[in-house]
């Protein structure tokens, strides 16, 4: 199966970007709504539906949702990516279709969307009230959960520029973590499971993005949803969707989550995961912050009077304005910055530092200055 081919046939050309709402997939929604597959299963905080979408009459049942945090729309894309395949009448659709019966969610959390927020609008993580059940978001994705009985969750998210691998280098393009089940963090069969899926995801992906796939920290968490799930005796899988060099609006990495979509399926259809796979999986790095945006190394700053040799970092701060996502650069640590990599790096060679603001850099202030009077940086970046 030649996946970027698959990708470029069924991309969904009009979900473009970071900022999807209910309106970008309503209208998906509605075309695809030929059957009375898509219902509206409960509503937001402030009343916006949600909706659910199913579709397929197989005997595996997946559970898939999107969009628990408002801010995180890459998986969404490569969800309407994958309901054109299903709805392709290819072969294979038909044989994801009667292999499986999917349940998917692709927004819980509409009100977040809106509001570009990780929270819903009542200023509350979901993907922390997995047992208080204290909002109606939290409380739809239950009552699916309970009568859908998926024998799998994907359990779909974005994570943020500042992670890589490990300390390659490289940044966490997607990372997946099979979430604990206890304490103790044991391997149980339902976690196994998801292990097993997801060593085999990445063994494919691996020929994609080479050293950019990481692994989650699998410290336990009740409160999480995908550790409540995986402690209930269903196989969950984390997916985060993460950086790929200079793909801001992540329509690269959406192509990696489709594709990983896709290898999820295939694996479970071809029962590859009844052999343990649990050293291929720990093999996966994980996840660590050591990233920024920006880092400008060897700038001169002038210090009460003294001159001194110093690096600084900047990281963008993606912000609502006007419907529309702005990625704005704000300076946000200065020092050695040992054991950290820029995406961007700019050698300065000890060029010195002005600004607007008072001619040295501060924390939260706008990446706006020059070097010398000479080479000009707006917004994080270099003016050519």
């Amino acid at each position: 199966m030649n996946l970027e081919q698959l990708f470029s046939q069924y991309k969904e050309s009009s979900l473009l970007g970071r900022y999807i709402t209910l309106d970008s997939i309503e209208p998906l929604l509605n075309k695809w709504n030929t059957n009375n597959q898509v219902k509206i299963i409960g509503k937001s905080v402030l009343n916006n539906p949600i909706y659910r979408y199913q579709i397929g009459n197989g005997s595996t049942k997946i559970l898939l949702w999107s969009q628990m945090h408002g801010n995180e729309s890459t998986t969404t894309k490569a969800l309407f990516d994958l309901f054109n395949v299903l709805n392709s009448d290819s072969v294979l659709a038909r044989e994801l279709l009667s292999t499986f019966t999917f349940c998917f969610i692709p927004m819980l959390n509409p009100d977040g969307a809106k509001l570009y927020t990780r929270e819903n609008a009542n200023k509350v993580d979901l993907n922390r009230d997995s047992q208080n059940l204290s909002q109606p978001e939290s409380n739809v994705l239950r009552e699916v959960f309970d009568n859908f009985k998926p024998d799998y969750c994907y359990n779909l998210h974005d994570q943020r520029t500042i992670f890589g691998v490990g300390n390659t280098g490289k940044p966490a393009t997607l990372s997946f973590l099979a979430p604990a089940y206890n304490e103790a963090r044991e391997i149980n069969q339902s976690r196994l499971k998801a292990i097993n899926l997801i060593a085999g995801i990445n063994t494919v992906l691996q020929q994609y993005i080479p050293g950019q796939v990481g692994r989650f920290d699998d410290s336990f968490n009740i409160n999480c949803i995908g550790d409540t799930f995986q402690s209930l005796g269903v196989p969950t899988v984390l997916f985060e969707a993460g950086h790929f060099p200079n793909d801001y609006l992540r329509e690269e990495t959406r192509k990696y989550v489709f594709m990983a979509l896709i290898l999820s399926l295939q694996i479970i259809t071809d029962n590859d995961i009844v052999v343990s796979k649990i050293d291929d999986y720990m093999i996966i790095i994980q996840n660590k912050v050591v990233f920024y945006d920006f880092i400008y190394k060897n700038i001169k700053l002038n210090y009460d009077g003294i001159e001194i040799i110093t690096n600084f970092a900047a990281q963008y701060k993606e912000e609502l304005i006007d419907d529309k996502v702005c990625f704005n650069a704000y300076i946000v640590e200065i020092g050695d910055l040992e054991n950290y990599s820029g995406h961007v790096e700019y050698n300065g060679n000890e060029a010195l530092y002005h600004d607007a603001y008072g001619d040295f850099p501060k924390l939260n202030q706008k990446a706006d200055f020059n070097l010398d009077y000479k080479v000009c940086f707006v917004n994080g970046s270099m003016l050519n």
